[in-house]
């Protein structure tokens, strides 16, 4: 197989990295050559996908997608799927040759690309497609005394696992409300198996989570302890959002998807997935290929895939599209 060369000491710190997630290191082919892109990966090649927490909707469909991608080849194209911390931490790996693949927020993306927020200079990534839309699930225990963000105030408040695009939303989103998240709430940095363990335990007042619907810690958390808990409708902050990313739109978390008493009004994001712009052009386009020729597979996995659509596969501006997609996308028809 193709794998990248690292040194030692990079070798090591990646070890630790996928030592505590189950996780791989990337391995495809790099220092795409330009030349014509035929979709064939003629070697055996492995990918690392970098996708979030185990309870999130990512994980489910990175992991899909990359059982998906030897049947899809003949073979010659292998996936992991990793766990991770999400977004940020996706993006920063991915730069760091530790993951061929990285799940990302779209506002988490455009960040990257322009050297903004938690990122001091535009990183080397272009997107694959657009896929599923994350809705921005804001929930609370009944007995926290909190009916909208700002009455977070002093509450004990899970914000996502760090570097995740998550806390990149429930900052913003606080920020919204007009508090500091640093200052006005006792943030716990968790990710999603412990907040929900937190809020059933009554360790944690209240949470933000950004993923597809549904996300199976949620409907762990609902299923077991619906009768204390309770959707946020943090729709009244989405024109202070969208001044932050146009990506912010209107959603609904629908009653049916976890069974509660009514529909809750949110903020959706849409999701890309990513790779270094310099990966193997033929295996980036084998890739996108799969997402789309396997989207009933992988929308088995989570319904959330049901949302990838070649409607809207290229909307992915200001992150380009690496050539390799462009490829597999006029290929398939896509707007």
């Amino acid at each position: 197989m193709r794998r990248i060369d690292v040194r030692l000491a990079a070798g090591l710190s990646v070890l630790a990295l996928v030592a505590g997630c189950g996780g791989q290191q990337g391995g495809a082919a790099t220092d795409d050559t330009a030349s014509e892109v035929t979709c064939e990966v003629t070697k055996e090649t492995r990918v690392g996908i970098a996708t979030g927490n185990a309870t999130g909707v990512y994980y489910v469909v990175g992991n899909a997608l990359a059982g998906q991608l030897s049947e899809a080849t003949g073979g010659k194209l292998t996936g992991t799927a990793a766990e991770t911390g999400a977004s940020v931490q996706n993006v920063e790996q991915l730069v760091a040759g530790q993951y061929d693949v990285a799940f990302s927020l779209f506002d988490t993306a455009v960040n990257a690309v322009e050297g903004k927020g938690t990122f001091t200079a535009p990183q080397p990534v272009q997107a694959l497609t657009r896929i599923y839309d994350n809705y921005t699930q804001v929930v609370v225990r009944n007995d926290a005394g909190i009916t909208s963000v700002a009455d977070m105030r002093g509450k004990r408040i899970s914000t996502g696992s760090p570097k995740s695009g998550t806390e990149v939303i429930a900052n913003r989103l606080l920020q919204a409300a007009g508090l500091d998240p640093a200052k006005d709430i006792r943030a716990q940095r968790l990710d999603l198996t412990k907040t929900v363990e937190g809020i059933k335990d009554g360790s944690v007042d209240g949470f933000f989570w950004s993923g597809g619907l549904p996300t199976g810690g949620l409907t762990d958390l609902f299923t077991t302890a619906g009768d204390s808990v309770k959707f946020v409708d943090i729709s009244p902050l989405l024109p202070k959002m969208t001044v932050l990313s146009p990506g912010y739109q209107e959603g609904t978390i629908g009653r049916d998807v976890y069974k509660t008493a009514s529909d809750t009004p949110t903020i959706v994001v849409p999701n890309v997935l990513l790779v270094r712009k310099d990966l193997d052009a033929n295996v980036a386009c084998a890739i996108t290929r799969t997402v789309f020729d396997k989207r009933d597979a992988l929308a088995q996995a989570n319904p959330a895939a049901k949302g990838i659509t070649l409607e809207k596969a290229r909307r992915t501006l200001p992150v380009p599209l690496h050539r390799g997609a462009e490829k597999a996308l006029n290929d398939l028809g896509a707007n």
